[in-house]
This record gives C-alpha cells, structure tokens and sequence, in this order.
C-alpha cells in the first residue's frame, strides 16, 4: 500500500509514463450473465420436527461483474422468482405462496444485491448483501465457492463462472411469520449458478484448424484408343468341287 500511495502523489504525467512502461493499466473486471437454466436456489425448512421440507426455485436471472484476482470489486445483482418455487406437490406450492405466507400474487420475486465482499482465499469469500423478500429487505451474508471459471467445452464455448453458495435466514425476519408450529423459522439456502461473460463468444471459441489442403491427385494420361488394324477380306471359301459322280449304268 505505502508503494501505490507514492505512486499516486507522482505527476500525472509521469504517472501515467510509468504505468505505460509498466504494463500498470488494471483490467475491468468481466460482465456475466447468470445462466436461468443452470442456476437453482435449493431451500430446506423444519416441517413439524419430522423432517425438512426441501423446495427449489428455478429461472433466477442476474448480472454479474467479476475479477477473480480482484474478489472485494465483485457486484452481484440476481431476481429470484420465488412464484416458481416447486416443493414437489402443487397442493403444497399454492399453501406456500399464498397470502398467509410466501404471498407469491403480491411478492413474486426476491431480489439481491451485494454489497461489500470479504475475500477468504483464491476460491472462497462471504459476501454480504441486501435481500429483499415479501418486501422486506434485509442483510444476509452467503459463503460462496468459486468451482472453476474457464471456457465452457460446449457451444458458444462462452467463458463461465460456476459457484455454489450457502446461507441461513429467519423467516420471521422479512415477515413470514405464520404456522410457527408446524413450519420452522431457520430457512438454509443452497445456491447453485453459473455465469456466463458477456460480448466474448469468438475470443471464447476454441480456434479451429485450418482445413487441410486437398491433396493433389495425378490425373492419368488418357490412353490412345490403338490404331485399328487394317481390315482384310479374305474372298469366300470355293464351294467344293462336286464329287466326280459315275454315271449311272443302264
């Protein structure tokens, strides 16, 4: 730090000399796209003490800006449509999402923000930020793996990022406070995205060889038909000479 503070009290010229010689100019981070398809947020929730009751919503759709050497400038912007959660049963969906509880028809989706990042290692950070669920918005802090990020092995072949993150929330925080009995208020989350950068498809696309050049194929002389050999007649064979015939004796 003491190094980049002297360096920003330098001329601005100079500075900018020095960052030209040096290759100092910093990269902006990448802009990606949460994949809706292969994005799903998995929640589990206490069903009476028996068991956890576990539902999935699909389709959520975000942004992403995101340096993997630079963890605190990541922003996350994500809607989560929770009006397609699915808990396996639609008698079970419709009680979940109606007014007594998620009010899906008022609230159909939840939408998060980051906000600031604290970076762990290469592959892990907390990132803390604000949900807004039911209409209410809270902080909540997620712990995030980064799987990998390299160019996808199917077409477009975009550069993607996969993660998996995990929280846990209060219900009762962001006003889902019914059926304290039978339905718990500690909400575990389990996020599974992958993102994929914007703008770079042909920079992404493995660089296909050049196509061999056909190989050169001798054409064989064409023959000369031979000459025709010259045509004889040879004349008809004489009939035979008739058989000398003995005249016949009286």
């Amino acid at each position: 730090m003491p190094r980049i503070a002297a360096m920003t009290r330098l001329p601005p010229r100079l500075l900018l000399s020095l960052l030209l010689l040096t290759g100092g100019a910093v990269a902006a981070p990448a802009e990606y796209s949460l994949d809706p398809i292969h994005t799903r947020v998995l929640f589990a929730i206490d069903h009476a003490g028996f068991s956890k009751a576990l539902g999935t919503v699909s389709g959520s759709q975000g942004t992403l800006r995101f340096d993997p050497d630079d963890w605190a400038g990541a922003r996350l912007e994500v809607t989560v449509p929770v009006s397609r959660l699915d808990l396996g049963d639609a008698k079970w969906n419709q009680a979940v999402l109606a007014r007594g509880l998620l009010d899906g028809e008022r609230f159909p989706d939840a939408h998060f923000v980051s906000g600031r990042i604290e970076p762990l290692d290469a592959t892990h950070a907390r990132v803390f930020g604000t949900l807004t669920l039911h209409g209410v918005s809270r902080e909540i802090a997620l712990d995030v793996t980064l799987n990998q990020l390299k160019r996808h092995p199917l077409p477009p072949f975009h550069r993607t990022a996969g993660f998996s993150a995990t929280a846990t929330l209060s219900r009762a925080d962001f006003g889902i406070d019914a059926w304290k009995s039978v339905i718990g208020d500690a909400v575990e989350l389990r996020i599974e995205a992958e993102a994929v950068r914007q703008g770079k498809a042909e920079e992404d696309a493995p660089a296909l060889p050049a196509p061999a050049p056909a190989p050169e194929v001798e054409t064989p002389p064409v023959a000369e038909p031979p000459a025709a050999a010259p045509q004889t007649h040879d004349p008809p064979a004489a009939d035979p000479p008739p058989a000398d015939r003995k005249e016949d004796q009286p």
